[in-house]
């Protein structure tokens, strides 16, 4: 197989062209981000043939792959991934509730300084 037919092969895994074979497969960065799983957990998943995974060789080198359902799959069984999951949430929900709250009290210290 040639350079060109290496990084056709790789983009259609990306592109999830190959979901075929096992869904749409991603690099583990991305797939780490979009399950909210850190890049050791998914390596500990592919090699205790939790997920499955392939090595392909991407513009820089070699790339390992993994079905990205399948990491989604694994990450929701996970109590402690949905905990993380929630307090990433609470926390989102928090910063919104004070933003708000800053907003308010910009506009009293705005009605303040018109009526001075």
């Amino acid at each position: 197989m040639d350079e060109w037919d290496q990084l056709l092969e790789l983009a259609t895994l990306e592109a999830g062209l190959g979901a075929s074979a096992g869904g749409t497969w991603v690099g583990l960065a991305e797939a780490g981000t979009r399950a909210g799983v850190s890049r050791s957990a998914l390596r500990a998943w592919y090699r205790n043939g939790l997920i499955e995974s392939r090595v392909v060789d991407g513009p820089h080198g070699p790339q390992r792959l993994v079905p990205l359902e399948a990491v989604q799959a694994r990450a929701s069984q996970s109590p402690r991934i949905a905990r993380k999951a929630e307090r990433a949430g609470g926390v989102e929900a928090e910063v919104a509730a004070l933003r708000e709250r800053v907003a308010e009290l910009e506009r009293r210290l705005a009605a303040l300084v018109a009526d001075r």
